[in-house]
């Protein structure tokens, strides 16, 4: 006879969490999911099991802001191996080429500048990019090479932390869809020797950072109330977002899926709040006019139609 389902509730905000190694990011979110008996949960951007750190988890209707974190710069402390190269760029893929390893410390801060910058940088075959709703990591271990396309990142700032015999620890700041895999190859290649990625630590993602973050552990150890205290409110995936306070008549107009009038504010995304009503989403302002783009739930006439940002590490 199979167990009852555990009861779900409606959890919404958002959780730190700081992912221990050997985790997938869908198995923590299950694992917050599951402490939090909530309906809805998602991460906002994926760290390999091998990378630990933070890992920004929606629950509810905050999972509807996450696109929002999703592209935001990420920091990143990794240590890079020199003198080998694997095949998947890390120290879980086999061993391709290992050459002797003749750099200085002062050639190693050389070359780190060097990837200061825009750029373009081609995904790894073992990814959890999607093709064809299939992640690119299990074509790899099929054997099947698939073509990506190259495209534009940002590296903001690379600092050397540490530098000993053959490992090389730095501290990354860079844009969305950055993989520090493939820049570790990128930098092994450039100081001649070769190099793959041996420990990764997401440091910060947008306004957060590690320090803010509760282990899986801790928040195994806490009643429901005391994890319930650490979620932050709803919009805080939106804080990079400028807001705009609406009056009375305005948030009824917002809500009810009309158009409002804002002719001193700028073109862009806004985060919305009513007087009354508190958080009511995000909006667009186009051409002095704004329209709604995301509303919470309990806003919404369940026959209103709404624009929606994609999210797809959501799990319901």
């Amino acid at each position: 006879m199979n167990a009852p389902r555990a009861e779900r509730n409606d959890v919404n905000g958002v959780l730190l969490l700081d992912k221990p190694l050997g985790l997938t990011s869908q198995q923590a979110v299950a694992r917050v999911k599951r402490l939090f008996s909530a309906r809805k949960a998602g991460h906002t951007g994926t760290l390999d099991p091998m990378a630990d750190g933070l890992l920004p988890i929606g629950l509810g209707e905050a999972t509807k802001y996450s696109q929002f974190l999703l592209e935001a710069d990420k920091g990143y402390l990794a240590s890079l191996r020199l003198g080998a190269t694997t095949t998947t760029g890390d120290a879980e893929g086999e061993i391709l080429e290992q050459r002797p390893v003749k750099v200085t410390e002062t050639e190693v801060r050389g070359v780190l500048q060097r990837f200061v910058g825009a750029q373009t940088q081609t995904p790894p075959m073992h990814s959890a990019l999607k093709v064809a709703g299939k992640p690119l990591y299990a074509y790899a271990r099929a054997g099947i090479t698939i073509e990506r396309q190259s495209r534009a990142i940002v590296i903001n700032d690379i600092q050397l932390i540490d530098f000993k015999e053959v490992i090389v620890k730095i501290r990354v700041l860079c844009s969305k869809g950055t993989y520090i895999r493939v820049l570790a190859e990128d930098i092994g290649a450039a100081l001649g020797c070769g190099a793959h990625l041996i420990a990764l630590t997401r440091e910060s993602a947008g306004g957060f950072t590690l320090a803010q973050a509760v282990s899986c552990d801790t928040l195994e150890s806490l009643s429901m109330a005391e994890r319930m205290d650490r979620l932050l409110p709803i919009d805080a995936f939106a804080s990079s977002l400028d807001r705009i306070e609406l009056e009375s008549e305005q948030a009824r107009r917002i809500i009810t899926g009309q158009e409002v009038v804002q002719p001193a504010v700028l073109t862009g995304l806004y985060r919305l709040y009513g007087a009354q009503e508190g958080f009511l989403g995000v909006g667009e302002v186009e051409a002095g006019t704004l329209r709604a783009r995301r509303l919470t739930s309990q806003l919404q006439d369940k026959d209103q139609t709404e624009i929606c940002l994609s999210n797809p590490a959501v799990t319901g």
